[in-house]
């Protein structure tokens, strides 16, 4: 989570499966793996064990014959988009996640108009989240005048997307969490460079180990 050229570049490169990998466990480890390196934000593998529900969000509509909805396993880290930190960097006020969780921790976001120096904590359906405009990374002071400018860095393009559970507003540099992210045909709404179907193996990975241990 991070607009890091190496990063783009890894990720243009990387395969999701090796020849070496012949069993369902080897396939289901390798997508657990590579899911959790990039829904990480340092959260251990019991703490997330704690968080994971088996019960995954979806959106109920009628679906046409032709309407190819994505497997709802790309839910699976839904939960991990109501933490602050993922909603700044979300909103590209911040290049990386880490970046986003240090402007937290220095008193640089509001949640609700006050302070809240935890980038962990999970937010409600409105609550609003706001950024100093002057610790924004794209936004740089112009050399005539102290006002603002937009600043694009680079390698900034193939992240410029906004998710619709999202509500940003760049002129006040704010944002606002609608909803939890679902599922719609041809689309998942949890940003990922991995397919749903490599989610599914992840989501069966941890309901297996979740089984196992009650």
């Amino acid at each position: 989570m991070s607009w890091d050229p190496r990063n783009l570049y890894q990720l243009s490169r990387k395969k999701l499966f090796s020849p070496k990998q012949k069993t369902r466990f080897q396939f289901m480890w390798k997508a657990k793996r590579d899911t959790r390196g990039y829904h990480d934000a340092n959260i251990t593998e019991r703490q997330w064990l704690r968080m994971f529900n088996p019960q995954l969000p979806t959106l109920n509509m009628k679906l046409g014959d032709n309407a190819k909805h994505p497997n709802t396993a790309s839910l699976m880290y839904a939960c991990m988009e109501r933490r602050m930190d993922f909603i700044v960097f979300r909103s590209h006020f911040a290049s990386s996640i880490w970046m986003a969780r240090q402007l937290i921790v220095h008193g640089k976001v509001k949640l609700n108009g006050k302070k809240h120096p935890f980038p962990s904590h999970t937010v409600k359906d409105g609550d609003v989240v706001t950024v100093e405009p002057e610790s924004v990374v794209t936004l740089k002071p112009n050399k005539e005048s102290k006002e603002l400018r937009f600043s694009a860095l680079p390698f900034q393009q193939p992240w410029m997307f906004i998710p619709e559970y999202l509500e940003v507003n760049y002129n006040t540099c704010s944002t606002v969490f609608l909803r939890e992210p679902v599922t719609r045909p041809h689309t998942t709404e949890v940003p990922s460079p991995y397919p749903p179907e490599f989610h599914a193996l992840a989501f069966e990975y941890y309901f297996r180990r979740g089984r196992t241990r009650r």
